[in-house]
């Protein structure tokens, strides 16, 4: 299936738009075949997971690759089934741009039900591949297309994967190039996550929220904890009834750490008061 939804491009290596980040492989791409806006190409964060992908994984992929392209950071996936393409999917939810890597060629939907998710990439994003017109994915095309992944990102996030999985293709490019790389370490019970502890067991570093994440980034993580729990709905919550930082962590679906900065940022406001008995409420005016 094909789909031509907006104007098409080739870049010529040492081409202005062709990235710079492909130097950094042994075999950069001669050409490079794409849809949507090359400027977006180069500086992006990789996330990548289990096709087979668990609610736990589809939810990690969805949430850093909201924080991410809401940053402006490029997404950049693989646009397989499962957590490849739900980061592309909530990437598109906040506007922000996104890069699929695909093994054939940029005008072939592959798999062909990310045609819908595909199609909204090349509008709105990029979908790119060494690959020429018309080229159907071959086995050996999706390591090759792993090494792309892995040079136009400034890092390899793996939110999860078994064993084995074609995810340690991808940071094995990454290591190789001198990316890092990152995992979100799942359940020892799991076997959709031994992949991703492995990862973590010979160095990834793991991440287990947006300030972590944030900070390995280079952004403020006390920052990007506000973006993420915002604190709107927390002055709601304690205009409705004061409470004690575990209830409304309870409440409001948040970590205990998440919690307190959000608190303490609205308290150094003149927002709420904290109690005598350890319960915050919002100051009436």
């Amino acid at each position: 299936m094909k789909s031509l939804e907006t104007e098409s491009w080739v870049l010529q290596r040492g081409d202005p738009e062709y990235p710079l980040e492909f130097e950094d492989l042994s075999d950069p791409p001669k050409q490079l075949f794409g849809y949507g806006n090359p400027s977006i190409l180069g500086g992006g964060l990789a996330i990548v997971g289990a096709r087979k992908a668990t609610p736990y994984g589809l939810a990690c992929a969805r949430r850093f690759s909201v924080w991410t392209a809401g940053q402006g950071i490029p997404v950049v996936s693989g646009a397989a089934m499962g957590c490849d393409l739900e980061s592309h999917r909530a990437a598109l939810s906040v506007g922000g741009p996104t890069v699929a890597v695909l093994p054939g060629g940029p005008d072939i939907d592959y798999p062909k039900r990310a045609s819908d998710v595909l199609s909204q990439v090349r509008i709105h994003g990029a979908v790119i591949s060494e690959a020429p017109w018309g080229s159907l994915p071959q086995r050996w095309s999706f390591p090759r297309r792993n090494r792309l992944i892995a040079a136009l990102s400034v890092a390899l996030l793996v939110v999860e994967a078994s064993l084995p999985s074609g995810t340690f293709s991808t940071a094995d490019h990454a290591l190789d190039i001198g990316r890092e790389v990152y995992a979100v370490p799942g359940s020892i019970f799991a076997p959709e996550c031994r992949g991703s502890n492995r990862l973590i067991r010979q160095g990834a570093t793991p991440i287990t929220d947006i300030s972590e994440l944030a900070e390995a980034l280079g952004f403020d993580p006390f920052e990007a904890d506000l973006t993420v729990h915002s604190p709107t709905p927390v002055l709601a919550a304690l205009n409705t009834s004061p409470m004690r930082p575990d209830d409304l962590a309870r409440e409001m679906s948040m970590d205990i750490v998440s919690t307190m900065r959000v608190l303490g940022a609205l308290e150094a406001a003149g927002k709420i008061v904290r109690y005598p008995d350890g319960r915050y409420g919002v100051i009436q005016t």
